[in-house]
């Protein structure tokens, strides 16, 4: 599943965006330097995540949108089209 599954995948679960959870994780006070198990344990207890999606919105909380271009345009399994992932929506995303 690519990163960017990961997150579309979480905004069908919740009702959330990316962009609406590193809002939340803001007002928590998390955010870059955060380690990332009081990051999982917040959306296991408030979200029913599990790890796995845990850990992409950690990723997002703590580094931001950006990610390493070795699965960019690649046939892995984790293949994204772009290596900036859309935190607006799935609906709204240019690149589906």
């Amino acid at each position: 599943m690519s990163f960017q599954a990961y997150l579309d995948n979480i905004e069908d679960k919740t009702g959330l965006t990316p962009r609406q959870f590193l809002e939340k994780a803001t007002e928590k006070g998390f955010g870059p330097g955060t380690k990332a198990t009081p990051i999982v344990e917040w959306l296991a207890a408030d979200y029913g995540l599990g790890r796995g999606h845990a850990m992409a919105l950690v990723h997002v909380i703590t580094k931001g949108p950006q990610i390493s271009d070795k699965h960019v345009g690649t046939d892995t399994t984790h293949s994204d089209p772009s290596n900036t992932l859309w935190l607006d929506g799935k609906a709204t995303n240019p690149n589906p």
